[in-house]
């Protein structure tokens, strides 16, 4: 089903790119990430262009439940634990920076933003809530202890981040793009030989056409190109199922478990939006029947006017990947890696790459580097899970990296437990890293 923000909003249309043509920086993929920093180029009077397979905003952006915070659950402190408080404080300064510019633009921009308080809670985990808020108190972030949730069951407390915020997410891009530089169903297929540090690189496009670019920045979700960077090792992608409730409460807040399998809630009008039913993309999970009990113990009577999926890049230390797309790649940059906080994580993505790309100084360089060591427990999970996909036997492979394909009973899909592609019944490609449709009409299994 489409996501309520699809159901509101239509956008303009942009021409196919035609024939050849040359550009300082292409942008490749048409979500938050790649707009917002093509918003950035244009702001600071970049010569760039944006190419996206499909429509703009029609993939994971128009999935999202659109909470814009600087919480990302009890993430603070394993990052302290990992890389020190001045990383922690780091992640912090950038993330409310992103913050306050989504403030800024949606002064003048009607996409339903509304100041939020977030909170994520724990059932039963209250030494972990006390962990967290030692590190924030001690990096002096905005953030405190909340009991007594107005949510229909008992939890233990929550950490809370005052002021933060939700908007309509499509309301917000259909401003902000009417006067970009973007080109639609325009799916680029492949990338020639760098012409040298500073000659550029020529993109091969679906119909014939190219695109020389001096840089180029690789904003599709999961990164396309395969031999730089072994993202297929460092992420893995996450399902998560939302459904709009007409006839809940409205919340005084955004509210999501810290657990990986619990829930989130957030108000959207006069809907309640609740999520959860979290798994492994091509793994068994709750999907919407998790969601749908939930719902009719939580809140029955309540009735379900739209439900909708997400799929989510996950990193290994929960930090995004911001930057140079490998150490040994010139001028080619990537956003990847979220963890199902895009909306904080695409602005602070348009705000770095900007700098990049124009040769500024950041201080977050370092800190989202796509290069900084990924050697941890769930690397490996990630490899294991590659290297049963492709000793499996399945007569659907997946045409990314050939690992056997899944049946998604649910959903009515071909998943790939590895890297997370998804194909319809038909064949057709719903999710990357896969580049191509199925060759033959799979059916079911």
């Amino acid at each position: 089903m489409r996501s309520l923000w699809e159901k509101e909003v239509a956008f303009n249309a942009f021409p196919k790119s035609e024939g050849d043509k040359k550009t300082d920086v292409l942008i490749v993929g048409g979500g938050m990430a790649g707009i917002l920093c093509a918003h950035f180029l244009q702001k600071y009077g970049v010569e760039y262009c944006l190419v996206e397979a499909g429509k703009v905003a029609e993939g994971v952006t128009g999935h999202t439940t659109a909470k814009i915070t600087s919480q990302h659950g009890l993430l603070y402190h394993e990052i302290a634990d990992r890389y020190g408080l001045e990383a922690a404080a780091r992640y912090y300064s950038a993330n409310q920076e992103a913050l306050d510019y989504y403030r800024m633009l949606c002064e003048r921009i009607p996409c339903d933003f509304e100041e939020k308080d977030n909170f994520v809670y724990s059932v039963q985990k209250r030494l972990k809530l006390e962990r967290e808020l030692s590190v924030l108190e001690k990096i002096h972030a905005d953030a405190g202890f909340k009991d007594n949730l107005p949510l229909p069951f008992g939890t233990c407390g929550a950490v809370c981040f005052p002021r933060q915020a939700q908007f309509h997410p499509l309301k917000f891009l259909a401003e902000i793009t009417k006067n970009l530089n973007i080109y639609e169903h325009t799916k680029v297929i492949g990338f020639g030989a760098c012409l040298g540090k500073t000659g550029g690189r020529k993109v091969l496009l679906s119909g014939g056409g190219t695109i020389l670019a001096k840089k180029i920045v690789i904003a599709t979700h999961f990164p396309m190109l395969n031999k730089h960077g072994a993202y297929f090792m460092k992420l893995y992608q996450h399902r998560s199922y939302v459904s709009a409730l007409k006839g809940a409460p409205q919340l005084p807040g955004m509210y999501v478990d810290e657990d990986k399998k619990g829930f989130s809630f957030r108000n959207a009008g006069d809907c309640l939006l609740l999520g959860g039913g979290s798994h492994r993309t091509g793994k068994q999970g709750g999907s919407y029947t998790e969601v749908r009990g939930a719902a009719e113990r939580f809140y029955p009577g309540t009735k379900e006017v739209c439900r909708w999926a997400a799929q989510d890049c996950m990193s290994p230390d929960g930090i995004p990947y911001i930057g140079k797309y490998s150490k040994g790649s010139h001028n080619i940059y990537v956003a990847t890696g979220f963890n199902k906080w895009g909306m904080t994580s695409a602005m602070t993505a348009g705000m770095l790459l900007a700098d990049l790309v124009l040769e500024k100084r950041s201080e977050y360089k370092t800190l989202f580097s796509p290069s900084r060591p990924a050697l941890t427990l769930q690397v490996a999970v990630n490899m294991g899970e590659s290297l049963l996909g492709l000793l499996s036997f399945s007569k659907k492979r997946c045409p990314h990296l050939g690992c056997a394909l899944k049946w998604n009973k649910e959903e009515h899909s071909w998943d790939c437990p590895c890297h997370g592609s998804r194909f319809g019944e038909n064949g057709v490609l719903l999710n990357n890293p896969a580049n191509d449709n199925l060759k033959k009409s799979v059916g079911k299994k």
